[in-house]
């Protein structure tokens, strides 16, 4: 799946081999492993020969996660696209519900891992059983920004916050990464008086519609009601370049369906999907 254009842009950013100790396994062939069982979603064991042992990849996909490796490759990749004024800096916000098979959950896990992920480890049950709900962040050409996991049965807006603060597109020359996008666009589910006053206060345009009840809570009010908030319906338009992320995303079975117990591994998995995606452009 890593063809020798994308290698070229990853492999400066993979870490160097340790001072001490036995040098890394190949990077390129333990990325190979990790695309595939990601891909196909097939259990870390049916690995094929070729792709090397699956301890090695297991392991490298959980120590990478844990010391925040994956998150500096992801938000290192859209560097070259800014440095290209290839950057829609116009962002789409939502979220997608992913089904957690049986294997997600389990017994309680310990050590450095289990504390690195959160208490619920991301899981959640419904009518529908267990599952885990994906925010993230794209830009205007359908590239993921940003992201985090939650429970399946969390709100979107309670996430909103910690999804913008992760944007950070890092520039090629001095200067402070790139964290504030021009516009924000976003479904109903995001329109509160919190999330408006966030982006107002950042300088971010908000193209968020309001839903019924509040349109009638605030003419209840009158005068007291206020004016209603900014809206743009032709910019809102543009708001389906985060559903075919998200579509670009669900292409790869083990992020489609959860299989991983904890929350760091899955959302690992996520980056490491999302850093192909820039990569192929």
């Amino acid at each position: 799946m890593i063809t020798d254009a994308m290698w070229d842009r990853v492999e400066p950013l993979m870490p160097s081999d340790p001072v001490r100790g036995r040098r890394w396994a190949d990077h390129r062939r333990t990325l190979e492993a990790i695309a595939w069982k990601y891909r196909t979603n097939s259990p870390w064991r049916d690995l094929p020969d070729e792709l090397g042992s699956f301890q090695t990849a297991h392991t490298r996909l959980i120590r990478w996660a844990v010391d925040g490796t994956w998150e500096m490759i992801f938000a290192a990749v859209p560097a070259a696209a800014d440095a290209d004024d290839d950057l829609d800096r116009t962002v789409s916000v939502d979220s997608t519900v992913v089904r957690a098979h049986q294997h997600a959950a389990g017994a309680r896990k310990r050590g450095r891992t289990a504390r690195e992920s959160p208490a619920d480890h991301a899981l959640g049950r419904s009518r529908g059983g267990l599952s885990t709900k994906v925010h993230l962040a794209a830009d205007g050409r359908a590239r993921p920004l940003a992201f985090t996991v939650t429970a399946g049965h969390a709100g979107d807006a309670p996430a909103f916050e910690t999804v913008m603060s992760r944007i950070r597109v890092p520039r090629t020359g001095a200067g402070r990464p790139r964290t504030r996008p021009l516009a924000v666009l976003a479904d109903r589910a995001y329109s509160s008086r919190g999330i408006r006053n966030h982006l107002r206060r950042r300088g971010v345009r908000a193209v968020i519609p309001q839903p019924s009840d509040q349109i009638g809570h605030r003419l209840r009010r009158g005068r007291r009601g206020g004016r209603p908030p900014g809206f743009d319906s032709e910019a809102y338009k543009h708001r389906n370049t985060v559903e075919r992320c998200i579509n670009h995303l669900k292409q790869w079975r083990g992020l489609a369906t959860r299989t991983d117990k904890l929350a760091i591994a899955y959302q690992a998995a996520v980056h490491r999907a999302g850093i192909l995606i820039w990569t192929r452009r």
